[in-house]
């Protein structure tokens, strides 16, 4: 069957999903929590929604590596995503840009713990997906370029409170940078590729549609959504671009990108 076009077109794109949702297990698993506890977590039970979000959250985590579905180096860079996030959550509550409404123990300031693990949810579908699809990439930028401009969007999201917003150019700077990036990826057999930006973007995508599953079940609120829930406003998308860049790069100075290599068409990877 796998000779035929048509049916080898199906399996491959059913492959593709599977890869797709296994580099998503730990994200799947933090938004089946939130839904989950939203709809029958006990209310007034003596641990907090929060708190057992966290505990939950840790104990995926550790058995994750324990089974060694992740290793100890994606672990790392799950780490520092989850300290940048947090930070950056700690002072965006603190300036009212969202909130977390619900009680509970184990937070600082305004942010309850487990949030750093909804960060780290990104981190970790790139870990995976990375090694998952065998990345190489045509035209890469250099690293310390992307950090340069992941630093940059990282202040933004901070400064931008007290002076100009320079979103707009660093969506600039971020499409001039990668425009030429090819990353060529192997669901099967036959090596494919793609736009990194296209890919970026749309990887956003599903990243807004998980901060709607958040806001829907009022894990965390912005304030237009205090009387009344509504879709998260399109400019969020920016953000979590902006954000993404910063987590792709965090993987990226751990996993360097690898340049593609040139292949006869008789040479292709099994």
């Amino acid at each position: 069957m796998a000779a035929r076009r048509s049916t080898a077109f199906v399996y491959e794109f059913l492959r593709f999903g599977l890869k797709q949702a296994w580099a998503c297990l730990f994200g799947g698993v933090m938004v089946a929590l939130l839904i989950g506890t939203h709809f029958w977590y006990p209310r007034g039970a003596p641990l907090a929604r929060y708190d057992f979000l966290l505990l939950a959250a840790v104990l995926v985590q550790a058995l994750m590596l324990r089974f060694r579905l992740e290793t100890w180096e994606e672990a790392r860079i799950i780490l520092a995503y989850h300290v940048v996030g947090t930070v950056m959550e700690i002072f965006k509550t603190a300036v009212g840009s969202w909130i977390y409404p619900e009680p509970s123990l184990l937070r600082i300031g305004g942010v309850p713990l487990f949030t750093g693990f909804m960060h780290s949810c990104i981190g970790s579908y790139l870990c995976r997906i990375w090694g998952l699809m065998r990345f190489e990439f045509r035209s890469h930028p250099p690293v310390a370029l992307l950090a340069a401009l992941s630093f940059a969007a990282y202040l933004n999201f901070f400064a931008h409170h007290y002076g100009p917003d320079f979103r707009w150019l660093l969506f600039v700077v971020a499409a001039l940078m990668l425009w030429r990036t090819q990353v060529q990826f192997t669901v099967w057999r036959r090596p494919r590729s793609m736009p990194l930006l296209l890919g970026l973007m749309l990887v956003t995508a599903f990243i807004w549609l998980a901060e709607n599953v958040g806001t829907f079940t009022k894990t965390w609120l912005y304030p237009q959504q205090m009387s009344g829930w509504s879709l998260v406003g399109a400019g969020k998308y920016g953000s979590w671009f902006l954000l993404l860049v910063i987590s792709y790069t965090l993987v990226a100075l751990i996993k360097p990108p690898k340049a593609v290599e040139d292949r006869g068409a008789s040479q292709a990877p099994p």
